[in-house]
């Protein structure tokens, strides 16, 4: 295995950008331009899961794709500034470049707005894949050979079981470091601030 080269993964919602301010905002416009009641402030305690599992609570089922094309359209202007690099997102990807390895982003939001998020905030994964949610990111981390996947949610490790890399969860999205192990997280940080420590760790396990 030494020989190969490392590739990472990373979820984006929580894991790699604090998402909560800016689809609030998307969500609050998305209600006043439909007349819709939609609660922002409890929609964005549940980000991980596909736009469609949100927006069928407010929207009847015929009317959700119409409106996940709508809140797509918005979302760059609204979103993209409001939104922050998490803690230690940025030292988390460098950390994987300065051992030599590569590092991908997969999340199951629309990845042209993915692909946004990370150049506004100056983080430049290799690979950006959008639009696949728990096991189906076991696609894209097998397709790129990824060794390892960082996330925060229970469906981001489940993503990473199903594709045969370690998961290494962050308890900074809904879901508790209990709920993460729970699931079969092998390795729960609190924060990204604790990643490149830990994959230090981890490269001289390998080595050894």
């Amino acid at each position: 295995m030494a020989h190969m080269t490392l590739t990472v993964g990373f979820d984006l919602d929580m894991t790699l950008i604090d998402s909560r301010p800016g689809i609030h905002a998307c969500y609050t416009a998305l209600a006043e331009r439909t007349g819709t009641y939609i609660d922002a402030d409890l929609a964005v305690t549940r980000l991980g899961p596909p736009l469609a599992e949100e927006l069928v609570n407010w929207f009847p089922a015929e009317q959700v794709p119409a409106m996940a094309d709508l809140y797509r359209e918005m979302y760059p202007s609204i979103a993209i500034a409001a939104t922050p690099a998490m803690d230690g997102a940025r030292e988390a990807v460098t950390a994987v470049r300065a051992a030599g390895g590569r590092t991908m982003v997969v999340t199951a939001k629309y990845e042209p707005n993915a692909k946004l998020h990370l150049s506004h905030l100056g983080i430049e994964p290799d690979v950006v894949v959008g639009d696949l949610w728990a096991e189906q990111k076991a696609e894209a981390l097998r397709e790129y050979g990824a060794g390892v996947y960082v996330g925060d949610h229970i469906g981001d490790v489940r993503g990473a079981r199903t594709a045969g890399a370690l998961s290494v969860a962050v308890a900074t999205g809904p879901c508790s470091a209990a709920e993460l192990r729970a699931a079969g997280a092998e390795v729960v940080l609190d924060d990204l601030f604790a990643f490149p420590d830990w994959l230090t760790g981890y490269r001289a396990a390998a080595r050894a």
